[in-house]
């Protein structure tokens, strides 16, 4: 099988998984963040095809939404590129950068790690989708399913918690901008993905000023 292919029958494969899924982590989701993810790869040299298929599979079964099961995710896209006949190599490779491309993998610092430029170009690509005006889109979205306070005075943001306070917190979703999104315009790996973090950080700025704004009469 070439190339293309591949790539469309992953699409499909993706959004077919994915109907249904909360709005923020959907089909939509996924391609946003597969062609930004093509975008940055113009400046980096990384192997395409992995970059790609990563970036497809990469939210293919969350643990959020799946009893906190980190190995669903990898373990579904390893078996969709076995179906497809895909070389171990690239497999490997996919399900590794699926696996500690998280934000919150990053704050566990006793885990095991794993690097690529391929990973960076995707975990880059991910995180613009988390900021800026569809970030603040998502984060609301997220915390209405959970049903969340928008915010709470009473309830300060900890932007150093560890991955299993993380994992089980359930603040006001304006904490989750101090305890995440603000944070993730330092943690870019590409000078692509350095500038275009730039404006969205700042609208994410803005947007709080006029929040607290609107918040305090």
């Amino acid at each position: 099988m070439d190339d293309k292919a591949l790539i469309e029958n992953t699409q499909n494969f993706v959004k077919e998984t994915l109907k249904g899924a909360e709005g923020g982590h959907d089909w939509f989701h996924t391609e946003r963040v597969f062609n930004v993810a093509r975008l940055i790869s113009k400046n980096e040299n990384v192997n395409a095809l992995v970059v790609q298929l990563a970036a497809l599979l990469h939210d293919i079964a969350d643990p959020k939404f799946h009893n906190g099961d980190e190995n669903i995710g990898p373990n579904t896209a390893r078996g969709f590129l076995v179906s497809q006949g895909v070389d171990d190599t690239i497999i490997s490779h996919v399900v590794d950068i699926i696996k500690h491309m998280s934000f919150k993998n990053s704050l566990d610092k006793n885990g095991d790690t794993f690097s690529s430029k391929e990973m960076e170009v995707v975990q880059d690509a991910d995180r613009l989708d988390a900021i800026g005006a569809i970030g603040i889109a998502r984060t609301f979205n997220y915390g209405g399913f959970k049903n969340r306070e928008l915010y709470n005075p009473n309830v300060p943001p900890n932007p150093n918690m560890s991955k299993e306070s993380y994992k089980k917190s359930n603040s006001p979703t304006i904490n989750h901008f101090y305890e995440k999104l603000l944070l993730l315009k330092d943690k870019m790996n590409t000078e692509t993905g350095k500038k275009l973090a730039q404006e969205r950080h700042q609208f994410m700025l803005d947007f709080l000023e006029q929040f607290y704004k609107e918040w305090n009469g």
